[in-house]
């Protein structure tokens, strides 16, 4: 096996990822567990840590690059933000070292848009942007990263330029599971509904003014024509989504289209969304971007 040079962290709210790498980049060990900020709050940052580097045998001393929620006010060791216009290689330059530590561990800090009119935060998803996008990234790019917290970003060469924050994840659970639409969906279980998903998607892509009409919809026309849970949670979906679109869009798409940071089930419909309003995508693996982002941060603070 190949030495170790460093450990990459990509630590969220309620997920905790741990990899141990390479100097060439290559991944030897890994770990993943549910032990996120809010876990990690009171079970404490260093004792996590610990835990996962004693489990992939990580040498003492080995650094460690750590991106996400352990950097936010309630985490561990506080990052901060850079403001936009945000060039990618500031992150690196913030990197804020966690003080009284066995070795040197250092938190990324995130990206804030401090705009009276569009206030916005982003904690995590600027690393997913570093590998997505490059250090030497030319021309303009519209970044889409669905989530919980959707992102959506426009960068000019390698600087953040602007961005904006939907909530279409969140929303999806409460909507779901909350309101009246609970009683739609009720038995959905794993099946899908591909053609009521885009229907929804063009219908408030088209129409977003109509959006809290269009959820209403999903629970009368079951009412009144039948319908399957399955195609009721398909339509929440595609409506919450093509809402996301219209404004992510505005008009406006770059000759090279949208660059997607987006894995598994939330890769597919966004996939499904673009192709069903006509806009080119090219798609990186979130977990992918990650890496990648950790893996130039590793290298350009410690050279490896």
């Amino acid at each position: 096996m190949s030495e170790a040079a460093y450990v990459a962290v990509d630590w969220g709210t309620s997920s905790f990822r741990l990899w141990l790498v390479d100097q060439a980049g290559n991944i030897l060990r890994e770990r993943r567990s549910h032990e996120g900020m809010m876990a990690a709050g009171k079970l404490g940052f260093p004792t996590v840590l610990q835990s996962h580097l004693q489990a992939v045998g990580a040498a003492d001393g080995l650094p460690v690059i750590v991106c996400g929620m352990a950097g936010a006010r309630q985490g561990w060791v506080e990052a901060g933000y850079v403001d936009t216009p945000a060039p990618l290689a500031s992150i690196l330059k913030h990197a804020v070292p966690v003080p009284g530590q066995d070795r040197d561990i250092r938190i990324l800090p995130g990206i804030a848009q401090r705009d009276p009119k569009a206030p916005d935060v982003m904690r995590g998803e600027e690393t997913q942007l570093l590998g997505a996008l490059g250090l030497d990234a030319a021309g303009d790019a519209a970044v889409c990263m669905p989530g919980t917290h959707s992102k959506w970003v426009r960068a000019r060469g390698a600087t953040v330029e602007r961005f904006a924050t939907f909530m279409t994840g969140e929303l999806f659970d409460v909507v779901s599971r909350e309101t009246i639409l609970s009683h739609a969906v009720t038995g959905a279980g794993e099946t899908e509904d591909i053609d009521a998903f885009k229907s929804a998607v063009m219908a408030a892509f088209e129409t977003p003014a109509f959006a809290a009409n269009l959820l209403f919809q999903v629970r009368s026309g079951q009412l009144l024509y039948g319908g399957q849970p399955a195609s009721a949670r398909e339509k929440i979906s595609g409506t919450l989504i093509g809402l996301e679109l219209a404004a992510g869009l505005a008009g406006d798409v770059p000759r090279t289209g949208i660059t997607l940071v987006a894995s598994g089930r939330l890769q597919m419909l966004y996939q499904l969304a673009f192709d069903t309003v006509a806009v080119p995508i090219r798609t990186i693996g979130a977990e992918d971007a990650v890496r990648r982002g950790l893996s130039m941060a590793a290298e350009s603070i410690w050279s490896v």
